[in-house]
């Protein structure tokens, strides 16, 4: 498995050094030996080589990545450019649409945001072709919170928008003063609950504006 990007290594030394961590790159190794896992190892830690911790301003955290052949490249909820975009994502478009009346991209690669600070990041970050939640509980959901506690014990207030359940069950409790959590459900068509309406984009914006802090233009090609 490929290391973590080096402007990371520091705000995750503890959990890198672990055995938890040890395991799960022996598991993730052994994965890719049997079969397809993906994203690709070049890909597996996008999320964090575009956004590093001094640059993190919004965090959308996704579950587990697209376990369709070629979707997933490292980004929660971004698919790579001309791949067909998938349901939740299409979703998430049209109430960028009625939120900002931003017209509906064309392309689902959100790597525009990730550039801007917006941290991309699942829960699990590996996952079998074909079955999804395939390498969850082997202890990327640990990786996870690691990454998502050195940011809260930043300096930067961030806002971190949270996508359904799970997403709010782990971080709606941890997510205290300078920073935010706006929630709302998954933009999944199977979700329950609303997640059109919730405006997540503007208001996201009207925090960073309020703390000084540059706003994401939420534009896409």
């Amino acid at each position: 498995m490929r290391p973590v990007p080096e402007a990371w290594r520091a705000p995750l030394r503890p959990f890198l050094s672990s055995r938890t961590y040890r395991d799960l790159t022996r598991f993730v190794d052994e994965e890719r030996e049997r079969g397809s896992v993906w994203p690709r190892d070049d890909d597996l830690f996008a999320a964090l080589e575009s956004t590093p911790p001094t640059s993190v301003s919004v965090v959308i955290l996704g579950q587990d990545p697209y376990p369709t052949a070629g979707n997933a490249h490292g980004l929660a909820f971004s698919v790579p450019p001309g791949v067909r975009i998938p349901a939740s994502l299409k979703n998430v478009f049209r109430e960028l649409e009625s939120d900002l009346k931003i017209p509906v991209p064309s392309s689902g690669d959100l790597r525009p945001w990730a550039r801007q600070g917006v941290l991309l990041l699942n829960t699990v970050l590996t996952v079998r072709e074909g079955e999804a939640n395939s390498h969850a509980r082997r202890g990327w959901e640990q990786f996870t919170s690691a990454v998502v506690t050195s940011i809260l014990e930043g300096q930067q207030p961030v806002v971190f928008l949270l996508w359904g359940l799970p997403a709010q069950k782990l971080l709606a409790p941890l997510v205290r003063a300078p920073h935010v959590a706006l929630e709302a459900a998954h933009p999944s068509p199977l979700a329950r609950g609303k997640f059109f309406g919730s405006r997540p984009f503007s208001r996201a914006n009207a925090h960073l504006r309020a703390w000084g802090r540059p706003e994401i233009d939420w534009r896409l090609p």
